[in-house]
C-alpha cells in the first residue's frame, strides 16, 4: 500500500528497465507466460486502474504490463521531478531546482506518476521513481521569483525569434497583466508512459486547481494556461518550395494536440543545440531522423472544458 493520501490507479505502461533486464535474462520465459497470461493480466489490471491502455511494444516484440498510480507530491520525489524538467528546459536558463521546490511546497495541486506495488524481490533500484508528474504554478502570483522569471523571459525571446512582433507584443502583454494570472502547466512523463494516463492525470489537477480557487489557495485561478510541449518534425535538407505544405509537428505527448488546437499564442522554437535527439534517447518516427523542438502555446482557461472532451473521446477505450 503507497504512504501518501493520494493513491489512484491511472494506467498502463511500461518499465523500460524491467523489460530489458527480463529480455536478457529470460527470454523463454517472456515469450510463454506473455501468449497464455496475457489476456487475463491485462483485464484484471484495468478493471483495477479503471483505465484500458494497450501496452507497448518493446523491440524484438516483447509486451511489459505495468501498473501506474498517481501520488501526492512530496519530498522524497524532487530528484524524479527535477529529471523530467530538464527534459523540457534542458540547457536554457532555467532554475530547474528552484521550480522543483516550489512544485514540491504546492502540493495541494498535482501527482506524480510511480509503479504500484514493486515486488519486493524487484531488480528496480528504486521503487519510488517517478515516471511523470503533473501540476500548474501561477506565474503571476509568484511574479518575481527567479524560476518564473526565467520562464517568461525564456517564452517571450523565443517568441520574438520565431513569431511576428506583434504576436510577441500580444504575449509580453498578457504575461504582465496581473488583473488575468497566467498558470504554467507542467505534463512531463517517460516517452514509453502511454497517453491514456494523460486523461485521470489532467481530471484531477482540474478539480484540483478548482478547489485551490475555492479555498484561496496558490494556483487556483488562472486566466489562461502556458505550456511548453515536446515536439520533432522531419529533419529535412532541402528548403520546402513556395506553396508547399508546411511540416508538421509530431507532439511527444501525443495528447498536447488537442490543447495547441485550442491555443491562441502559439509557436515553435528549435533546440537542435541543446539536445542530441528528440528526448534522452536517440530514436526517430519510423527510422525517419527528426529534429527537436519545444512548442510554447497559450491556451485560455475557458477552453479547458473542450480539451478535456477531446481527452476523453480520443484517450477513453
Amino acid at each position: 500500500m503507497a504512504s501518501s493520501a493520494k493513491r489512484r490507479a491511472v494506467g498502463l505502461g511500461e518499465n523500460p528497465e524491467e523489460s530489458d533486464a527480463s529480455s536478457e535474462e529470460n527470454p523463454e520465459e517472456d515469450d510463454d507466460s506473455g501468449e497464455e497470461d496475457s489476456d487475463a493480466s491485462e483485464e484484471e489490471i484495468n478493471e483495477v486502474s479503471g483505465v484500458n491502455c494497450s501496452p507497448l511494444r518493446l523491440f524484438p516484440f516483447q509486451e511489459v504490463i505495468v501498473d501506474f498510480e498517481a501520488h501526492g507530491i512530496s519530498h522524497n520525489d524532487y530528484n524524479g521531478i527535477k529529471k523530467l524538467l530538464q527534459q523540457v528546459f534542458l540547457k536554457a536558463h532555467v532554475n530547474t531546482s528552484e521550480m522543483t521546490d516550489i512544485i514540491i511546497q504546492q502540493n495541494h495541486v498535482g501527482s506524480v506518476i510511480k509503479q504500484a506495488e514493486v515486488p519486493e524481490d524487484s531488480d528496480d533500484d528504486d521503487p519510488d521513481e517517478v515516471f511523470g508528474f503533473i501540476t500548474m504554478l501561477n506565474l503571476t502570483e509568484r511574479k518575481g521569483v527567479q524560476c518564473v522569471e526565467e520562464v517568461k523571459e525564456l517564452i517571450v525571446d523565443q517568441c520574438g525569434k520565431n513569431s511576428t512582433h506583434s504576436v510577441t507584443e500580444q504575449l509580453e502583454q498578457i504575461l504582465g497583466d496581473t488583473s488575468k494570472p497566467v498558470g504554467l502547466l507542467l505534463s512531463e512523463r517517460f516517452i514509453n508512459v502511454p497517453p491514456q494516463i494523460a486523461l485521470p492525470l489532467h481530471k484531477q489537477l482540474q478539480e484540483e486547481v478548482a478547489e485551490a480557487q475555492r479555498t484561496n489557495k496558490p494556483s487556483g485561478r488562472c486566466h489562461y494556461c502556458l505550456m511548453i510541449s515536446k515536439t520533432c518534425k522531419e529533419a529535412s535538407k532541402s528548403i520546402p518550395a513556395r506553396g508547399a505544405p508546411k511540416e508538421e509537428y509530431m507532439f511527444v505527448n501525443a495528447e498536447e494536440e488537442f490543447f495547441y488546437e485550442q491555443a491562441v499564442i502559439k509557436f515553435h522554437y528549435s533546440v537542435q543545440e541543446e539536445a542530441d535527439s528528440c528526448l534522452s534517447g536517440r530514436w526517430s518516427f519510423d527510422d525517419v531522423p527528426m529534429k527537436p523542438f519545444r512548442t510554447v502555446m497559450l491556451i485560455p482557461a475557458d477552453r479547458m472544458p473542450a480539451i478535456m472532451d477531446k481527452l476523453k473521446e480520443y484517450l477513453t477505450v
